[in-house]
């Protein structure tokens, strides 16, 4: 909310000063608000046991979810299924292609920690190889 409460009484924030977040005054105002995507990664299992661990990008109207455990992907339209009841992974695989390898490509960047399974010697490439095949029939991958 920082980003915001600045925007609204005109100043800016102080130097060196970190701001993890964007104002989204224009949207209290009814304007468009494009903030691009939204990523979000949880490495580990919460303690309710309703979690695993996963990864998902938010961008216009889609939602794609990642489970790291058996590497399997959901894609959701938000606009048309607020209730995330409709996969659309296989229907729109471009769409589902494109979105994994953004979420993928902002883990790298980021240099997110990937779980191991018991007894793994490497992390990130036992885990995202299961998403090869998904990537290689949507043309992103050789």
């Amino acid at each position: 909310f920082y980003p915001t409460l600045l925007e609204m009484i005109g100043l800016p924030a102080l130097p060196k000063q970190h701001l993890d977040g964007m104002s989204f005054l224009p949207a209290l105002k009814g304007r468009d608000h494009d903030r691009g995507a939204i990523y979000w990664h949880f490495p580990h299992y919460s303690n309710h046991g309703y979690q695993s661990p996963g990864g998902a990008i938010r961008l216009g109207n889609y939602k794609l979810l990642e489970y790291y455990e058996n590497g399997s992907v959901q894609l959701f339209d938000l606009k048309e299924d607020l209730g995330e009841q409709n996969d659309l992974s296989k229907a729109k695989p471009e769409i589902t292609g494109r979105l994994l390898k953004m979420l993928q490509d902002w883990r790298r960047a980021m240099d997110a920690k990937m779980p191991q399974p018991k007894g793994a010697t490497s992390s990130i490439k036992q885990w995202e190889s299961p998403t090869t095949p998904l990537l290689t029939r949507v043309g992103r991958t050789k």
